[in-house]
């Protein structure tokens, strides 16, 4: 697996790098070749550690802040863990076949069913970031769609956990 450690506010010691490029390695079991992209955020006294993976048309991302960066790479690895596990049925054609073992085959699965209950249709004008995001606050959403004014492009705007905003644009598969 390919490691990719960045730090904001913060230094990351070599220590800390052995540790997350150990826990990291337990995933190599399940991917065949995958990119890990690691940041660590220091905000005060919250040590915030986000890993994302990418592996073929996947992406698995888990983010968890405390008080200490080790216990924040404990708690990522585990749901990122949790996240492969719980999905092992839905993405076994996609991941190596022996990454499960007897040990995860006798748990009991439970398949999620997604249900479809609502279908909404609006139209999407053009207008820039600014514009959709003072439209998502006034509607009081955690998102808005819009259409890009100076790319024509669908884009969703987003509010993070942290308070700032984010964009999605949808790009054509880079695979």
């Amino acid at each position: 697996m390919n490691i990719t450690i960045s730090a904001r506010n913060t230094v990351v010691k070599d220590s800390f790098k052995e540790r997350v490029e150990k826990k990291l390695r337990k995933f190599d079991r399940f991917f065949d070749d995958a990119k890990a992209f690691v940041t660590v955020t220091n905000e005060g006294e919250r040590e915030t550690v986000e890993v994302t993976i990418k592996a073929e048309k996947l992406v698995f991302r888990a983010e968890k802040t405390t008080s200490d960066r080790i216990d924040s790479l404990e708690s990522v690895c585990d749901l990122l863990f949790r996240q492969i596990v719980k999905n092992k049925n839905k993405l076994e054609h996609r991941l190596k076949a022996s990454a499960f073992n007897a040990e995860y085959d006798d748990a009991p699965y439970q398949p999620e069913e997604y249900q479809v209950v609502r279908t909404k249709r609006f139209p999407v004008k053009p207008m820039d970031v600014e514009e959709a995001i003072l439209q998502m606050n006034m509607l009081g959403h955690s998102f808005f769609v819009y259409r890009n004014g100076s790319t024509g492009e669908i884009n969703v705007v987003y509010k993070r956990n942290n308070g700032a905003y984010g964009v999605i644009e949808a790009v054509e598969d880079e695979e």
